[in-house]
């Protein structure tokens, strides 16, 4: 369900896989590598932070529309767990194609 991306895997270092599965799980440290310039310059955490912001986004949308019904409310939080998997996959230093995002993303030119 999703592709690979090989990039130089020398450059990625323990606490750029760190600070890139955290990103997903909770948003706001994504958000913030985007404003640490040394951070920003950083292609992996790059890459991850972005993909990051658009999962948050389309999973809050979509927790949205699911809590305007009764079953919807209940099951809208259990969502947030998607947000492990790409966290796992940063952590492992890969770079992970999310198939509808990581496409738009690129369309958008806001990774690489």
């Amino acid at each position: 369900m999703s592709d690979q991306i090989d990039f130089n895997q020398s450059e990625i270092t323990q606490n750029d896989k760190l600070l890139a599965a955290f990103g997903y799980p909770i948003p706001l440290i994504a958000l913030i590598l985007l404003f640490m310039e040394d951070k920003k310059a950083r292609p992996f955490l790059k890459y991850h932070a972005v993909q990051s912001l658009a999962v948050n986004v389309v999973l809050w949308v979509v927790m949205v529309i699911l809590a305007i019904t009764v079953v919807g409310a209940i099951c809208a939080p259990i969502l947030w767990f998607v947000t492990l998997w790409p966290a796992i996959e940063a952590y492992q230093g890969k770079y992970m194609e999310l198939p509808v995002i990581t496409d738009f993303l690129k369309n958008q030119g806001w990774v690489d």
